[in-house]
């Protein structure tokens, strides 16, 4: 097997996508555009496709039109180092989109972003269930970008 290529459907905003994306991220870019021909003559010249990596991961953006959109059903998690990370890409993304519970946010293409602080997982998962308990009690009383800081002290007690 090759690799595994999320494809994200657009109406007419591939390209733009994929330059927000890419400008985004570290170790990003685009790779390839590609143009409908004439076999489309209503769509002929316009962006079809856009080949882009976001932090190596390859994507592909299709201007594919109005038939489907996004939703909350699929979306992507940005593991963060740092909260420094945290506020770029929380920052970033949500620019033009909108705030949603427990960190998520859709971005201003309609796409769902999970924006993961460092520790997080580990305090959800550790040994200790009433240090999970209150940090799951923080992280779903959130809606927008989750605090670091408040996660850890409630990990912490």
């Amino acid at each position: 097997m090759r690799t595994i290529t999320p494809c994200l459907w657009f109406d007419g905003r591939a390209e733009e996508a994929a330059r927000f994306y890419t400008s985004v991220f570290p170790d990003s870019g685009i790779d390839e555009i590609t143009h409908y021909g004439p076999e489309i003559p209503e769509r002929e010249g316009q962006v079809l496709t856009v080949s882009f990596r976001l932090g190596g991961q390859q994507y592909t953006a299709l201007d594919g039109g109005p038939e489907f959109t996004f939703s909350e059903a699929v979306s992507l998690e940005v593991h963060c180092d740092t909260a420094d990370e945290v506020d770029h890409f929380y920052d970033s993304l949500v620019q033009g989109g909108t705030t949603q519970p427990c960190g998520w946010l859709k971005d201003r293409f309609g796409f769902s972003w999970q924006i993961v602080p460092p520790g997080l997982l580990g305090w959800l998962n550790g040994p200790d269930p009433d240090a999970a308990g209150r940090v799951a009690k923080v992280l779903y009383a959130t809606h927008g970008k989750l605090d670091t800081a408040a996660l850890r002290a409630a990990y912490e007690g």
